[in-house]
């Protein structure tokens, strides 16, 4: 049995995925303990998905790139056009995913993701609309991180599997929003300044990826360099050792849910500047696309290991192949097609490579 260190976080002899066990494991590796400056990235990356999805997604580029070069007339994949719908989509994906995969590493699902996603943005348009922007912003986090909270609460205090729980505020959530808003779309006017800042031009990219960067930059910091996330890890690792240590895994599990909401509110923000119009079912699969991003960027459906760079990749990953669809001609149903494929096959993937690590 591991015991506490002075400040209360989990020692290094504890068995499970934490980025402290993780790390210690990393320096018995060729990668972690060769020369170079590249010794403590591979120690970062390896064991958390991100090195693996970085390589297949860097590849994937190479490919993209070679192909517009042969032919681009029928595959602009570096055309302005193309690049501004990715880097509009791309961010917002990444958000959610990385809601998703904290709360994923945690231990727990929220399948309400999605009509959380579209209640937060139509709670922002009818507010913004009326003249409060202050408390559309307000009510719009209020919302998100309450809905999450509430999933949560039911969760930890009933010992009900989370995915019972969200499946069923997820059915809840979509009939609140067309109670609230109605069959029709909801729409607004943004001011100048709301669009610049949400939703403006920065250099080549759109603003959406500004706030992608700040977003993963502050996570992967509370993640990987934070007590909070040796906790977050350590709870969806082994709950059991985690409790034996001092841990609160209910109360890392409220804050792992807080998170998610968080991070879906943001999204719906940017969302709704951008587009201007949210119908009440916008949000219908996106808890899939979320969950499927997380995975395929190595977060484990059992809890306890990911990486918010990998999250990142995954988004960026499943968008591009989408977009190469699209590109390609492919039929719209393809999409979903991929979309399960692709949660599959990177789920079989994650545990070969965890059984290999074992």
């Amino acid at each position: 049995m591991s015991k506490p260190t002075s400040d209360g976080a989990p020692s290094l002899t504890m068995q499970d995925h934490s980025p402290m066990a993780q790390t210690a494991s990393a320096k018995r590796t060729p990668e972690a303990s060769a020369p170079g400056p590249f010794g403590g990235w591979l120690r970062l990356v390896r064991g958390r998905g991100a090195l693996e999805i970085g390589i297949i997604f860097a590849l994937v580029q190479i490919g993209c790139v070679v192909a517009y070069l042969l032919a681009p007339d029928s595959f602009p994949y570096l055309s302005e056009a193309n690049f501004n719908v990715l880097s509009q989509s791309i961010p917002v994906l990444a958000i959610l995913a990385i809601g998703a995969g904290v709360l994923m590493i945690a231990g727990e699902f929220d399948l309400s993701l999605g009509m959380n996603y579209t209640f937060c943005a139509l709670v922002f348009i009818h507010w913004y609309s009326d003249g409060n922007v202050a408390g559309a912003f307000i009510l719009t986090f209020a919302m998100g991180i309450g809905i999450a909270l509430l999933n949560g609460v039911i969760v930890t205090r009933f010992k009900i599997p989370s995915f019972i729980v969200t499946l069923g505020m997820m059915l809840f959530w979509d009939g609140a929003a067309l109670f609230y808003n109605g069959t029709s779309a909801a729409r607004m006017q943004r001011g100048e300044t709301l669009r610049t800042v949400f939703a403006g031009q920065v250099g080549p990219f759109r603003g959406q990826v500004v706030w992608l960067v700040l977003v993963a930059v502050f996570f992967w910091v509370l993640m990987h360099r934070h007590k909070l996330g040796n906790h977050i890890f350590a709870v969806g690792g082994n709950e059991s050792a985690a409790r034996a240590i001092s841990i609160n895994p209910t109360r890392i599990k409220l804050i792992a849910f807080g998170i998610l909401g968080l991070c879906v509110a943001l999204a719906a923000i940017l969302v709704a500047v951008r587009t201007q119009s949210v119908q009440p079912g916008t949000g219908r699969g996106m808890e899939l696309q979320a969950i499927a991003a997380a995975v395929v960027g190595g977060v484990a459906l059992r809890g306890g290991k990911g990486s918010v760079l990998g999250m990142v990749l995954g988004a960026a990953l499943i968008l591009v192949l989408q977009d190469i669809l699209l590109l390609s001609g492919a039929p719209g149903f393809y999409l979903n097609l991929f979309i399960g494929v692709i949660i599959v096959f990177a789920a079989v993937f994650n545990r070969l490579i965890e059984g290999k690590a074992e």
